[in-house]
């Protein structure tokens, strides 16, 4: 049997893209930006997978982040209401 290393750790980042879209407000509640960098569910995504968030410092209301592995995608935005998107880039 063959494994695909790439195919494994795609599989990883959309299984956790799911969790995180079917519980936002588990994952993406945030009183600053450095909480968003030490929430520890960040370390189970593959170890290319990159992020990086802005808003909420300054007395900022707004929060935006994204996380990506390869051509796939996590946004995150809450502008009074929380949303979360999954994607691939073309």
């Amino acid at each position: 049997m063959l494994i695909n290393m790439k195919e494994m750790q795609l599989q990883k980042f959309e299984q956790l893209a799911e969790k995180i879209m079917a519980e936002p407000e588990k994952y993406c509640i945030f009183d600053s930006v450095s909480d968003f960098y030490k929430a520890s569910w960040l370390n189970d995504f593959p170890k290319a997978t990159i992020w990086s968030a802005t808003g909420l410092d300054n007395g900022a209301d707004e929060f935006y982040a994204k996380i990506e592995y390869k051509d796939r995608y996590i946004s995150i935005s809450s502008e009074g209401t929380l949303r979360v998107s999954y994607g691939i880039r073309k």
